[in-house]
């Protein structure tokens, strides 16, 4: 249990530009040991929707998948982002290996039931989803694995899921077999308590002081539900959630999420 194993979570931002996105890649390179990579999709997917004539769907951020955007996001998530991602990581000497959820039954989730809105083909998922003797096989091989956000059900269907919250449960599930470190990396340096003011990190955040920031509105939107997982995989043995800028994850500039 002594190895520290890193988990990164990019979303679209960075994935959109390919400048940025190769200076991340560049970045990750450079961090040693265990590591895996969480990526959400960006924009191309929603582009080649709107190209085919089908209106992409969004509630509260969260993206309706019928069957026609499931067969969209699946080509563009697991495979032109995540097949691209991982060739730029061979080009920078890692041996990273794409994965959905449905590759080697790595993460198999259930839809998520109908209730005020029918999300469509979309998959939740709990702390029994993931294949963790396969992910920690893959480190052991000193492989990187880079998840993608399609899932599967077990019964042949795929399931488009919230890129944070796989970043979440792998981290959780894989505290068994090593001391986990969670990161989630956009184009801020961390949380803010200026929006406006890229200065003003916010260094630590203990979960007292995170209700005050909400309270207080410093911490609201977007940023919430990603907190809100953060500070529940802290809960379930997660040693550290970093929020950071991708192009400065070796950089102390961050903010740190503890327990305590």
């Amino acid at each position: 249990m002594s190895d520290v194993l890193k988990i990164f979570k990019i979303g679209g931002g960075i994935i959109d530009d390919a400048s940025q996105l190769g200076l991340f890649l560049t970045e990750l390179a450079r961090v040693p040991g265990p590591k895996i990579l969480v990526h959400g999709g960006g924009k191309g997917a929603s582009q080649m929707l709107q190209d085919l004539g089908i209106e992409p769907n969004m509630v509260q951020g969260r993206r309706i998948t019928d069957a026609a955007t499931l067969d969209i996001v699946t080509m563009f998530y697991a495979g032109k982002t995540n097949k691209q991602i991982v060739a730029l990581l061979q080009q920078r000497g890692i041996n990273a290996l794409g994965l959905s959820g449905a590759d080697g039954n790595v993460i198999r989730a259930t839809k998520r039931p109908v209730k005020d809105i029918d999300y469509g083909f979309v998959g939740d998922l709990n702390a029994e989803s993931v294949n963790s003797e396969l992910v920690v096989q893959l480190l052991r091989a000193n492989v990187t694995p880079v998840f993608c956000a399609i899932t599967h059900d077990g019964q042949g269907q795929l399931l488009n899921t919230n890129a944070d919250t796989i970043a979440s449960v792998l981290a959780c599930a894989l505290t068994s077999a090593y001391r986990v470190e969670l990161h989630f990396c956009f184009e801020k340096d961390g949380v803010l308590s200026d929006i406006s003011d890229n200065q003003s990190v916010i260094k630590n955040i203990v979960p007292e002081q995170y209700q005050q920031l909400k309270t207080a509105g410093v911490i609201a939107a977007g940023m919430v539900p990603k907190l809100d997982n953060a500070f529940a995989a802290l809960a379930a043995g997660v040693d550290k959630v970093v929020i950071e800028n991708a192009l400065k994850i070796n950089e102390p500039v961050k903010t740190v999420l503890c327990r305590s």
